[in-house]
């Protein structure tokens, strides 16, 4: 017994030393500032115009920036000392930089980035790696790391990066902040040291929606324009199946903050690998030979490789040279690729710009100017410093198949903090087409609140794996009902509809849809029941009330149908919604069209008479 109890406490003592040399070196290795800064400064705004002018839009605001970025009288140090040692200062700031100082911010610092700002890890054995102040434990994310620490550890209201292939918008995903990656060429690229220059874009992380928006107006010099709403929502189902944690814990967060914003029935699905096959041919054309050989590379992957090829090209004609006569010290990763042997022909090469004008054209395609596609950021959650799991192939794979699509399609895209899963930070993104940032700023301005209420509620559910397969096998449904209605096959439409509302049966949208195939066979009582259904679960399924107004006319309850567009335009307040209900009737039955304007005519003079 008393043996026993000496090795115990033998044990007891070891562990105790354990847990005292832990917390000494966790200590040791967090900085004041989490180590996020390579240098402090202070570049101070202008003077306030007098009144009666506007002060400036972003006062009161501070700021800083990635150790990419040009600003007079400092060397721009990339990540790594001996590029500090072989350059001089720079004789003139970033004009990104300026347009934010003029703005009324002022930039307080320099922050870490990878070396040579190409990794997405945020490890940097020089300047050390930045804490990530929501996992500790685990990496910040690159090559931006220091600029997310910034922001996380609210150190300042906002900062910019530069991405690459996802230097903003994975440190962002991992550091549980904002992160904004505008459309390509929209922001000016002078100034910066380039990675990739056909890939490279000024990047921004903020905590507060509203401070994105705000600087985000100013760094892309957008005038005023009214905010416009999006028509469709496209959930990117296969993207969500690369997802290291369950899908359900992103997609029910924004299927239900869709639901109450804009209703339902704007949620679509689409399946990436597919789409992007047909409307990118030339990624076949660049892979030919590797195709020939395994059939089964999906198009994303493809796309991965096409990025990641693009990206050591490029970086190597721009900073070869400096590499060969200077010889800095690498890490050995970062040496591998950029010393890989990599001989691109000028087809090749062509090949490879084609495949940028095909993304954006296919993503232009399937967004409009109305639509946002949803993917998560990241496959991972923030991996453990030190984890060998970072060089693996499926993370490598999985990580540039999501961040890939923005960077060779040159789309805006954000990333969304989700609160955490298992201790480590959740998040979501939103792309929008080229050009379309202004629209994505307002989308997300709108839905954000909604987004973080409704992630805590998630993570908080205690909902059951059944529960959620039930629903997710009935959006399955609903979208072969979709198909089999384009298709024309309205019976095996209803079919379909019919299996999603006995799977889930308070979706307006599947009651509204299944309506719409039960007025293409004239079964008018069956879709005016319908679509009563949907307006009931949803008050704002306008689709609902056009398919009812429309069986209403068809079975000859004019009053009843009238009161349809009388609500209609009585709720919008909106002349447009005239347009927006003669495009709806276009969908079923001609002849209802001379009623539905007698009805459009009697509503538009009510609501004259209302103004």
């Amino acid at each position: 017994m008393a043996s026993h109890a000496a090795n115990l406490w033998v044990l007891l003592g070891l562990g105790l030393a354990g847990i005292v040399l832990l917390t000494k070196r966790l200590k040791k290795t967090i900085k004041a500032d989490f180590g996020a800064f390579i240098q402090k400064l202070e570049l101070l705004p202008p003077p306030q115009p007098a009144p009666p002018k506007a002060p400036h839009p972003l006062t009161s605001l501070n700021f800083a920036v990635s150790e990419v970025f040009d600003i007079e009288g400092y060397v721009t140090g990339f990540g790594h000392p001996d590029w500090v040692r072989t350059h001089e200062a720079s004789s003139q700031t970033s004009p990104v930089v300026l347009a934010l100082v003029e703005g009324g911010a002022t930039c307080v610092g320099k922050t870490v980035v990878d070396e040579l700002a190409y990794s997405i890890h945020g490890e940097n054995k020089h300047y050390g790696t930045p804490t990530n102040p929501t996992a500790p434990a685990c990496i910040p994310g690159g090559s931006s790391s220091g600029a997310a620490v910034a922001v996380a550890a609210n150190f300042v209201d906002f900062s910019l990066g530069i991405d690459t292939l996802g230097g903003v918008r994975v440190p962002a995903a991992f550091c549980g902040v904002i992160g904004f990656r505008p459309s390509y060429g929209v922001v000016s690229h002078t100034g910066i040291i380039p990675v990739s220059s056909s890939l490279d874009t000024v990047g921004l992380f903020a905590k507060d929606p509203n401070i994105l928006h705000r600087v985000g107006l100013v760094l892309l010099q957008l005038p005023f324009s009214v905010q416009r709403n999006p028509r469709q929502i496209l959930l990117a189902d296969n993207c969500f199946q690369l997802l290291k944690i369950p899908m359900d814990r992103v997609l029910q967060v924004v299927i239900n903050s869709t639901g109450k914003h804009f209703g339902r029935q704007v949620l679509k699905h689409e399946n990436l690998d597919k789409y992007f096959s047909s409307k990118v041919p030339s990624l076949k054309e660049f892979y030919g030979q590797k195709i020939n050989g395994d059939s089964k590379i999906s198009s994303m992957r493809l796309l991965a490789n096409v990025a990641q090829i693009l990206q050591r090209y490029e970086f190597k004609c721009t900073h070869e040279e400096w590499i060969n006569s200077k010889r800095p010290v690498l890490d050995s990763s970062i040496s591998a690729q950029i010393n890989e042997t990599l001989d691109m022909t000028d087809k090749e090469i062509e090949i490879c710009k084609s495949i940028r004008t095909e993304m954006r054209l296919a993503v232009n395609s399937l967004l409009k100017d109305d639509g946002i596609l949803v993917i998560p950021t990241t496959a991972y959650p923030p991996l453990k410093l030190g984890s060998k799991e970072i060089f693996s192939e499926d993370y490598e794979n999985c990580m540039f198949s999501l961040l890939s699509i923005a960077s060779i399609s040159g789309c805006c895209q954000v990333t969304l903090p989700l609160g955490y899963h298992d201790k480590c930070p959740v998040s979501v993104s939103f792309i929008a087409r080229h050009g379309g940032d202004r629209f994505l700023l307002d989308t997300v301005q709108t839905m954000y609140s909604s987004l973080q209420e409704h992630a805590d509620t998630v993570a908080k559910s205690k909902l059951s794996h059944n529960a959620v397969n039930q629903e997710h096998a009935a959006e399955v449904a609903k979208e072969k009902g979709n198909q089999a209605y384009k298709d024309k096959q309205w019976q095996k439409a209803i079919g379909f509809y019919t299996e999603a509302i006995k799977l889930s049966g308070n979706n307006a949208t599947y009651y509204s849809n299944r309506a719409a195939a039960y007025l293409e066979l004239g079964s008018f009582l069956q879709a005016e029941a319908d679509c009563t259904k949907a307006i009931n679960l949803d008050k704002k399924n306008v689709k609902a009330y056009l398919r009812r107004g429309t069986a209403r006319e068809m079975l000859g309850y004019y009053k009843e149908a009238i009161e349809v567009e009388i609500y209609l335009l009585g709720e919008e307040r909106n002349i447009t919604c005239l347009w927006f209900l003669v495009k709806g009737v276009k969908s079923y039955h001609i002849q209802a069209l001379n009623f539905r304007m007698k009805a459009l005519n009697f509503a538009y003079i009510q609501v004259v008479t209302f103004l």
